[in-house]
Formats: structure tokens, C-alpha cells, sequence
């Protein structure tokens, strides 16, 4: 999408145009950090389920290791928006 915005300067000047700019800037860093959030209370529960004493309630429970998040190869390119 910046690409295009540098071929088309009066596009790159219009308002409208720098504000889907930043809301794609900031939905982009939402979701990392989503990511970031989720990845991080996974290692602190896997940790848990480890370390004792805590991981003999994990065992008497059955609490198995969660997986962390990794998207897929494919999704992990950027959308493609076109005009």
C-alpha cells in the first residue's frame, strides 16, 4: 500500500488516506502484541506446570503444556489493498 501511495503523490496528501495509514499501522501492532501477550502467558503457565510445587496440582489435574502461537507461512504476509 505505500508503494502505491508514493506513485500517486495527491493520493498520499488526501486525509482520508493517511488515516487508513495509521489505523493499519496501529491494527498491525494490536495484533502483535496480542501475540506477544498470549506467547508470554503460555511460557509462564508451561512454567508453572514444571516447576514444583505447582506441578503436582498440573499432574493430579491433568493439566497438559499449551503450544505457543505461530501463524502459518501464508498468513503471515501482509494483506494486499487494493483502490
Amino acid at each position: 500500500m505505500f508503494a502505491v501511495a508514493e506513485n500517486y503523490p495527491d493520493l498520499k496528501a488526501n486525509d482520508n488516506f493517511q488515516q487508513l495509514q495509521s489505523e493499519l499501522s496501529d491494527t498491525e501492532d494490536k495484533i502483535s502484541y496480542a501475540r506477544q501477550f498470549y506467547n508470554d502467558i503460555v511460557l509462564k503457565y508451561n512454567n508453572a506446570c514444571q516447576q514444583f510445587p505447582s506441578n503436582i496440582i498440573a499432574n493430579i489435574f491433568h493439566f497438559e503444556e499449551e503450544k505457543f502461537f505461530e501463524a502459518p507461512a501464508g498468513e503471515r504476509e501482509v494483506p494486499q489493498v487494493k483502490f
